[in-house]
């Protein structure tokens, strides 16, 4: 139970940062895909960074996860299924105003047409499973 709320708290925190920031908002998606603003490209970018200071750091210092396990980063093949994959996520991404990350954020500030991005996030995450057996690699 106590690790239950552990991660309500974590939660809570990461869709305050998204609210805050503006990472959540429509306006500023549109923004970002029409040029017009940097907001959301230092958003993103900062986030890589972060990303490749933490993964360098656990590389170089072999830090392991709070159970004491060797944290191992595989390499992940390059295939075409990423190029075609990214630009439908990219175009609904532009479309909706949303990634699956802020949808959660939107739905708890009261965006209640959200829960069509909810829910078709699902969708789309069940007809990748059902179809990607029968997709080339």
């Amino acid at each position: 139970m106590l690790k239950t709320i552990k991660y309500i708290i974590l939660g809570t925190l990461f869709g305050l940062v998204l609210t805050k920031t503006e990472a959540i908002s429509w306006f500023r998606m549109q923004e970002m895909f029409r040029f017009q603003s940097f907001h959301m490209y230092g958003i993103i970018g900062s986030a890589i960074v972060t990303g490749i200071i933490s993964i360098q750091l656990i590389k170089r210092l072999n830090i392991k996860t709070l159970t004491g396990e060797k944290i191992t980063i595989e390499r992940k093949p390059f295939n075409k299924g990423t190029i075609i994959g990214g630009l439908i996520f990219g175009m609904g991404w532009a479309l909706t105003g949303a990634c699956p990350g802020p949808i959660f954020a939107q739905i708890g500030t009261g965006a209640s047409v959200a829960i069509v991005l909810l829910l078709s996030a699902i969708a789309g995450t069940w007809v990748y499973s059902y179809f990607k057996p029968k997709l080339p690699h």
